[in-house]
């Protein structure tokens, strides 16, 4: 008989992804700009490159990840060593080659390994949640997009909070691979092969049926301002706010507001219905990202309020997308890797496509990080 979800295992094991995903968009290009001197323009092309090798790479990886569903295991502890790898040699070691071809080289180990782990966690859930009872895909969420959003909150404060360490990226990076070492211990034995499941599988499947599709496209729409402000958030609060030293305790606000929410929408789900809250969620952040426009330097305290409130409707898209994706493919495709190497695609897309409009535009406009306000607020 396989065994019971474990809610905790896939808790951590969701917070070390997530503490490996957007993060480093926030962390990573900053680092090789002010330490290694890498032009805005290089890194936007290189993560857009990386976002076309996904075009391939992520459903491939869902092929994979299905193929390989008797070893499955193994082959997740083979994805958390490249994961833990990639992050040491991004940030715990200086480029031995060029700092702009040694940040490709370790951003796609790091993606690569990303995409699969996150593939295979979603897809075991798939089988395991029923095993919770009624609810039970609401309920394994809770717990793993609980445990994602603590460890995007973890990631997002840690170097700040490392400062004084004197490396606090590279120390970052050595934490970061002890976590990975406790996830693949607290899911141990939750691998295990299953035997193949009745039903579809494959990307057609997943593509020709329009409830799938449509989460899709919902999931794809949802992500954009994220990927926004993710990509400028660091530059926006150094360079429009005029706040250094704010970016730390502002991200924790804002992933905090999202953990925090995520159990809530999950009851109010089971209560009222995910597609209720959603779109309640939706109008909330459409409504706090439209009053970022007004503000100016000094105005921490009201983009404080805009991180809460947009935190909160973040939470949303981690607690409820998933789950309903999820409970869809047990549907039309149980076996699901496949269906969540479309969904790991979608979920990075509008991050590239942000930074490979934004960044460029920034280094267009004369913008240089750590500049003043006023000539930030004309590029902004």
């Amino acid at each position: 008989m396989a065994p019971a979800p474990s809610r905790p295992g896939y808790a951590v094991f969701a917070g070390m992804l997530a503490a490996a995903g957007l993060p480093i968009y926030i962390h990573a290009p900053k680092v090789y700009v002010d330490s290694y001197g890498v032009g805005l323009g290089a890194l936007a092309g290189v993560l857009f490159a990386l976002r076309l090798f996904d075009v391939v790479q992520d459903p491939a990886l869902g092929w994979l990840a299905e193929r390989l569903r008797a070893r499955r295991g193994l082959a997740v502890a083979g994805g958390v060593a490249v994961l833990a790898g990639s992050m040491l040699g991004l940030f715990a070691i200086a480029p031995p080659i060029a700092p702009v071809w040694w940040f490709a080289l370790m951003m796609t180990g790091l993606f690569s390994a990303f995409s699969f782990l996150t593939i295979c966690m979603y897809a075991q859930g798939v089988a395991a949640a029923p095993r919770l009872g009624e609810q039970g895909y609401l309920r394994l969420a809770a717990w793993r997009e609980t445990g994602a959003l603590l460890g995007v909150c973890a990631a997002a404060v840690a170097p700040t909070v490392l400062d004084a360490t004197g490396d606090p990226y590279g120390n970052f990076a050595l934490g970061f691979a002890l976590v990975c070492a406790l996830a693949l211990w607290l899911m141990r034995g939750q691998w295990r092969g299953e035997a193949a499941l009745a039903g579809g599988s494959g990307f057609a499947v997943v593509l020709a049926d329009p409830v799938a599709r449509r989460l899709l496209i919902v999931a794809l729409m949802n992500a954009a301002p994220v990927a926004v402000s993710s990509t400028l958030f660091l530059f926006y609060v150094e360079s429009v706010l005029e706040a250094p030293g704010w970016e730390g305790p502002l991200l924790l606000l804002f992933f905090l507001a999202a953990a925090g929410s995520a159990p809530v929408w999950t009851r109010l789900a089971a209560r009222f219905g995910a597609r209720a809250m959603l779109l309640a969620a939706m109008a909330l952040a459409i409504v706090s990202f439209s009053l970022v426009l007004g503000l100016g330097a000094g105005d921490t305290t009201v983009f404080a309020l805009i991180c809460l409130a947009s935190g909160a409707a973040l939470g949303a898209d981690f607690a409820l997308l998933p789950a309903l994706f999820a409970r869809r493919l047990e549907e039309i495709a149980p076996e699901a890797a496949a269906g969540f190497g479309l969904w790991a695609f979608v979920s990075k897309l509008t991050l590239a496509f942000a930074a490979v409009v934004l960044l460029p535009a920034l280094e267009g406009a004369g913008f240089v990080s750590g500049g003043k306000a006023l000539k930030a607020r004309s590029i902004f």
